[in-house]
């Protein structure tokens, strides 16, 4: 852990150095999951041409390894340099919820630098929880919780959300859930997202409605190189009696597609998302 923290104390000049390194290897020599990423174009993006699909694939591989030397850097940055590089253009979306004293569920992607953005909000004020799926290494897994609870955040295992929802019940915070992982094929909401037919969890529809919280969607685009805009997307609000059933996730899906759409380089095409079919 001391080795890692050393490391991030390094200037981001620096760290990007040996990210430009570290794509020359997971690109050209490690290959690291190629064929996924090709696989997951091709399906996404069936319109573009193999060239433009390689485009894509390279500007993915340097966004992850930009990704993996901020989350690094994400050890030691400071406040002052976390508000020059990540910027809020609409807080005002989240801060009226705030001062009525209501929780606010905050749906994002893999998409650019998402361990930035709940540190990113952190500093400019509210207080910030964040929902995560423990990992296997005890190394990275307690690496991934000290990033994640800079700054006064709290960190939640993805089993303990709902317990946790009722013991702090009506407390004024955002509470951010990274949405676009497959879910289990029985319990999930499916629907067409980038060509294909996809699973995803409903648990934040189903919290919303039991806790009468807003639902804001995270975009993230990147500005330069380490500078990136955060935009908040209204969902939906309570009262929510009149709205169908999952119309939460369904939003979140078509914004979350959108977006991508728009700069696919930015998403993490390594996972296999679509590896569950409907039964």
């Amino acid at each position: 852990m001391v080795f890692f923290r050393v490391l991030s104390r390094l200037p981001l000049r620096l760290l990007y150095g040996f990210a430009d390194f570290l794509y020359l290897i997971l690109r050209y020599v490690v290959r690291y999951r190629w064929s996924v990423v090709l696989e997951n174009l091709q399906n996404a993006f069936p319109e573009k041409s193999p060239a433009e699909r390689c485009r894509i694939a390279n500007g993915f591989y340097r966004n992850l390894t930009d990704v993996f030397v901020e989350t690094l850097k994400g050890l030691t940055i400071s406040e002052e340099e976390l508000r020059r590089r990540v910027h809020f253009p609409n807080t005002s979306v989240f801060q009226t919820y705030l001062d009525t004293a209501q929780t606010v569920l905050i749906m994002t992607s893999h998409q650019c630098n998402w361990e930035w953005q709940s540190p990113g909000a952190r500093v400019l004020g509210p207080a910030v929880d964040v929902v995560y799926q423990p990992l296997t290494s005890r190394l990275f897994d307690r690496l991934m919780r000290q990033v994640r609870s800079r700054f006064g955040i709290t960190p939640i295992p993805m089993q303990g959300l709902l317990r946790d929802m009722v013991r702090r019940r009506g407390q004024p915070r955002l509470i951010g859930l990274v949405a676009d992982q497959a879910a289990p094929p029985g319990t999930a909401y499916w629907t067409n997202f980038l060509h294909q037919e996809t699973d995803f969890f409903v648990g934040t529809d189903k919290l919303a409605r039991q806790f009468a919280c807003p639902v804001l969607f995270v975009e993230m685009r990147r500005l330069s190189r380490g500078h990136y805009e955060v935009t908040l997307h209204p969902l939906a609000e309570p009262p929510y009696d009149a709205l169908p059933p999952l119309a939460i996730i369904e939003a979140y899906v078509r914004k979350l597609e959108q977006s991508i759409r728009a700069n696919p380089s930015d998403w993490l095409w390594s996972h296999r998302r679509w590896k569950h079919k409907r039964t």
